[in-house]
């Protein structure tokens, strides 16, 4: 079944801390190069059980939960444009 909710990471926030990555359960986030920096990402949406572990515990407010309506809902949440 899949999570009602997933995991959306903001770029700008993200610091690739790596917090969100070492308390996911289902180890379904990791962090991805964008350029120079790091930033995590969310690997594997049907993994993910929408726990909301990895928005707990980011201390820099760069995850939130988003309705998973599609199979790109969490990588469009702040981008707002379709990446297929």
């Amino acid at each position: 079944m899949a999570a009602p909710f997933l995991p959306a990471i903001d770029p700008a926030r993200c610091t690739a801390c790596g917090r969100c990555v070492a308390v996911c359960p289902p180890h379904v986030l990791s962090l991805h190069p964008q350029g120079w920096v790091k930033t995590a990402a969310l690997d594997d949406a049907a993994g993910c059980t929408g726990c909301a572990q990895c928005k707990v515990v980011c201390p820099f407010g760069a995850v939130r939960m988003v309705r998973a309506s599609g199979r790109d809902a969490a990588a469009t949440a702040f981008t707002g444009k379709n990446r297929s």
